[in-house]
């Protein structure tokens, strides 16, 4: 079943108009009573009738004469019951390379007695029922859901690449790889204005898209999904993605697309390195200083913003947690107070930009750096507290540290507490795997975390990402054959569209994937609403007892157009590049690959479903598209019914829960 030929931005589904009876008919979508007639007419002289096209099927009740055929060439039997319209059923092909039809002989609208319910002739499905498919082989199946896990989409070549080197040797071999980059934007010049004209007035500089380009995030929208669709360190960025939906910041707040680009290559660069490590250039960040009101702050009375959120969202969270993630002693017990926040706040004053900003009006306050985002924060003691405090993890900072001293001291203590292997750990495996992952699962994640070490991955330091992430994705749960009921998470919109295009020959440069697609689905990347990301990690789905932080942006609105994107895709054929856009290629996909199979409906939706899910549909919703995509021949379309095949199938497959839900 095919989705409306217009959309509107605003959420609104404009739908093509109701196929013809037949076209329902041939479809499978309903049932259409034939040969009804008033008794008047019962003794009308018989004659043939068409009940159903080629590949449908239809009723006789009693045995009578049938014909299969076209023109003058056909095929005639005496039949009863159900009837499959086919050359298999009719035993050959009476008119090779011609559109046929059945035909039952009998009056046009035979009835019983006068005034009694006339016996219909009824076609009542699409095709003949569509054969099984053929059950996907445990290396297959787990090569996909890998695939699905730890890049930005599954492809068939990249399910091929697993399948070749194993999950081990596959995530080894990506870890290898040299990293994607954010290039896009302007440069540290916004910074560095000392006219009293603003940057964007300068008349270098004046246009349309100055703002854009130099202030905005969009430049780092473009290079991320150029990067996501096209580029081989899938697993790097993957892990990127997440831990950026774990230290946030948002274009929302802060402004200068060279400091973003430079907080998001930050993250790529240590995607495989160490916890401690990204924490410590989270807390040098000028980006996160502006973020979160950490640089140049008051000794005498620190803003409490980064400290907070440092220990709330960064590291070790509010409740005291088990290894294996359960609340210690079942129930909340808090990790710290407001006065081991403040403890914090005092620890990490004394930072300020690194140098290089300039303004027209000089740099405030007094002794500070101007605001530059080239660099870490460099230190000024004079504005930063060296009193003695108590810190997490039974750690003392001592009096008469400087300002780089107290930093390590209190990464030691954020690294040394027991909650931050679980904390980190179970948002990795929610990121790539399971919104829900069992207790044992989270264990064996956080003793990865806290060894730095798994299965021949890892340097042996507490912290270490590679460890952690190669437990995540080879621990039993990731790679068993037998899903447990609460395994699997929603795609987040942004992996929803990315997958799309990767399974289907795409690529996108982003830019309909911002404003439009990013904000209709609440997904606009770079820039969530808050420090808290897009969603929760503990984001209950209704009526159930799990959690699903996905749907912290999912609802019936973005359900739909979830659906509305497949038909911009499919139907709109995407979005054409924009003059506007560096080195644009639009938002396309490929369909062409799959023509070749489209003359077998099972064997096109089965290679899709194997793309899209990493194994074959449930048998029921399986056989509803193959009917549905079976309606499609030359004689419905002669010109393109391939094509509307592969379209039919594609959107049907990636419009079904086993896709939207990853298991």
């Amino acid at each position: 079943m095919r989705t409306g030929n217009k959309l509107l931005r605003g959420g609104v589904v404009v739908c093509r108009p109701a196929r013809s009876t037949a076209a329902l008919w041939a479809s499978g979508l309903v049932l259409v009573a034939a040969g009804m007639s008033s008794g008047a007419s019962a003794a009308a002289a018989k004659q043939w009738v068409t009940v159903a096209s080629e590949g449908g099927s239809f009723s006789t009740s009693g045995s009578q004469s049938v014909r299969y055929g076209a023109g003058s060439k056909w095929v005639q039997q005496k039949r009863s019951g159900t009837v499959a319209c086919s050359n298999a059923s009719f035993g050959r092909d009476p008119a090779v390379g011609t559109a046929k039809q059945c035909q039952v002989y009998r009056s046009p609208t035979s009835a019983t007695t006068p005034g009694a319910a006339p016996v219909p002739v009824i076609p009542v499905a699409a095709a003949p029922a569509p054969a099984a498919a053929a059950p996907t082989d445990a290396v297959t199946r787990n090569a996909a859901r890998l695939a699905m896990q730890a890049s930005f989409g599954n492809t068939e070549a990249l399910t091929a690449e697993i399948k070749a080197k194993g999950p081990a040797g596959w995530i080894a071999s990506q870890m290898l790889l040299a990293s994607s980059r954010y290039t896009s934007g302007g440069n540290a010049s916004v910074h560095q204005n000392t006219s009293a004209t603003s940057y964007c007035d300068l008349p270098a500089r004046a246009g349309p898209n100055c703002w854009r380009d130099n202030f905005s995030s969009i430049p780092l929208v473009w290079d991320f999904y150029r990067n996501a669709t096209t580029r081989p360190d899938q697993l790097r960025q993957r892990v990127a993605f997440a831990l950026q939906q774990i230290v946030v910041v948002s274009g929302t707040d802060v402004e200068g697309a060279y400091g973003q680009r430079n907080y998001q290559n930050m993250l790529l660069d240590n995607a495989f390195g160490n916890y401690r490590q990204v924490l410590k250039k989270v807390a040098l960040s000028p980006v996160m200083g502006d973020y979160l009101n950490n640089v140049n702050n008051d000794k005498a009375a620190p803003n409490e913003n980064f400290a907070r959120e440092l220990l709330q969202l960064f590291s070790v969270g509010t409740c005291l947690l088990n290894a294996d993630g359960s609340l210690r002693g079942g129930a909340c017990a808090p990790t710290y107070d407001n006065d081991m926040v403040r403890a914090y706040a005092y620890a990490l004053t004394g930072w300020t930009y690194p140098a290089g900003g300039a303004t027209s009006w000089g740099c405030w306050p007094r002794g500070t750096n101007c605001r530059f985002h080239n660099g870490d924060m460099v230190a000024v003691e004079a504005r930063h507290d060296n009193a003695a405090r108590q810190l997490l993890s039974g750690i003392s900072l001592r009096a008469g540290l400087t300002a780089p001293a107290a930093l390590e001291v209190v990464l030691d203590s954020l690294m040394a507490h027991p909650n931050t292997a679980p904390f980190i750990g179970k948002q990795l495996i929610q990121q790539l795997v399971s919104s829900n992952p069992s207790p044992a699962y989270v264990s064996r994640v956080s003793a990865a975390f806290t060894a730095g070490k798994h299965s021949g991955f890892g340097t042996g330091q507490r912290g270490d990402l590679a460890a952690t992430v190669a437990a995540v994705l080879l621990d039993p749960e990731a790679r068993s054959a037998s899903v447990t009921a609460n395994a699997g998470k929603l795609r987040d919109p942004v992996l929803m569209f990315t997958s799309v295009l990767r399974g289907l020959n795409g690529q996108s440069d982003g830019d309909a994937l911002s404003w439009w697609w990013g904000e209709e689905l609440r997904e606009h990347v770079f820039r969530p609403p808050t420090v808290f990301g897009f969603y929760s990690p503990d984001y209950p789905v209704p009526g159930t007892t799990l959690v699903g932080p996905s749907f912290g942006v999912h609802n019936a609105g973005s359900a739909l157009q979830r659906l509305n994107f497949l038909t911009y895709l499919l139907e709109w054929g995407g979005s054409t590049p924009v003059a506007s856009v560096p080195n644009a290629t639009g938002t396309k996909i490929d369909l062409s690959r799959f023509t070749n199979d489209a003359a077998d409906a099972g064997k096109l939706v089965d290679r899709l479903s194997l793309i899209a899910t990493g194994q074959s549909l449930p048998s029921a919703t399986r056989s509803e598209i193959v009917k549905a995509v079976s309606w499609w021949t030359a004689s419905t379309d002669k010109a393109n019914w391939q094509a509307n095949r592969v379209k039919t199938a594609a959107y049907l497959v990636f419009a079904t829960p086993n896709f939207q839900v990853e298991r």
